[in-house]
């Protein structure tokens, strides 16, 4: 890696875009319904990426193994995931679904097992780091949501289920190694606006929504922003930091969440919560510790995850 520091840094911008996006999306719900919601954020997205496609000279793919990959990887990266956090979280509950959703460096690890050669697969720092920032995790929402884990099982597993689909999407980055980050975040939301747009048009009517200015520019955040750049940084980091390094973003999120709070919604930040922060911290250190690799082996491509 020619500048660990550097990608360290996009780690923590994409977190904190992908963090910031809890604040815009509540901002956004009283004037656009979920699915409405979601499929404004991916067309939005799609529209700016395909504009710096442009304007940078590039080109998407045209063939069909190409936009199979893309395909897949919008269900696993973005359909899949927001819907399923959307419908579940109404059930289960914000708390457990924070927790819930933050285990997909866990989910990385496990499937590493199934779908990586031995010389892929994370070490025993990157398990100790992914258990101790789900530790964090669990003190920043607060030990007690544990105690609703089991109720309103189905729901729990939907949302759990969801954070499984980014592990997946993260193991399956070297599949994208051929394509500019550019190219692949394109024509991963496109293929997930081909999916969300006709299901918006099907569930909400939107044509009958009336927003309002805070709606609306919630919503060009939320696609700009938390979607259009995140999912560039996104794709950058799988080719950089791997798939587990990239997976513990999802550590740092909630601790942004807290200080987004405390910053614009004066709320407070009591011992548990910080300590929390903390251990997640020190989890994606752990994780994204650099490994001395033994530079007389070659590693072998891992099987495609398609």
């Amino acid at each position: 890696m020619p500048n660990r520091s550097l990608e360290l840094a996009l780690l923590g911008v994409l977190a904190l875009l992908w963090g910031s996006s809890y604040m815009w999306i509540s901002l956004a719900l009283p004037s656009f319904p979920p699915a409405t919601l979601i499929a404004l954020r991916v067309g939005l997205a799609s529209l700016v990426l395909l504009a710096i496609l442009a304007a940078r000279g590039l080109r998407l793919p045209g063939d069909s193994r190409s936009w199979r990959l893309f395909f897949v990887q919008s269900l696993v990266n973005s359909t899949g995931p927001w819907l399923m956090l959307a419908w579940g979280q109404q059930y289960a509950g914000t708390a457990v679904s924070s927790v819930l959703n933050s285990t997909s460096p866990l989910w990385v690890f496990a499937f590493s097992f199934l779908l990586l050669q031995s010389g892929q697969r994370p070490g025993t720092r990157q398990l100790a780091g992914a258990l101790l920032g789900f530790g964090g995790i669990v003190l920043i929402v607060g030990v007690g949501a544990l105690e609703d884990i089991g109720r309103n099982l189905v729901p729990q597993l939907v949302v759990l289920l969801g954070a499984a689909l980014y592990g997946i999407a993260a193991l399956r980055g070297p599949l994208f190694t051929a394509y500019p980050p550019l190219v692949t975040a394109t024509g991963t939301l496109m293929c997930a606006s081909l999916v969300l747009v006709p299901l918006s048009l099907v569930t909400d009517r939107p044509w009958d929504l009336a927003p309002d200015l805070t709606g609306i520019l919630s919503v060009l955040m939320l696609s700009v922003a938390c979607t259009a750049l995140a999912f560039l940084i996104y794709f950058r980091l799988l080719s950089t930091l791997g798939a587990m390094g990239t997976a513990s973003q999802a550590y740092l999120r909630s601790g942004i969440g807290v200080f987004l709070g405390v910053v614009f919604l004066s709320e407070s930040l009591d011992l548990e919560t910080f300590a929390g922060i903390c251990l997640a911290i020190f989890g994606v250190v752990l994780i994204n510790w650099p490994v001395k690799r033994n530079l007389q082996v070659t590693p072998s491509m891992g099987k495609e995850v398609s």
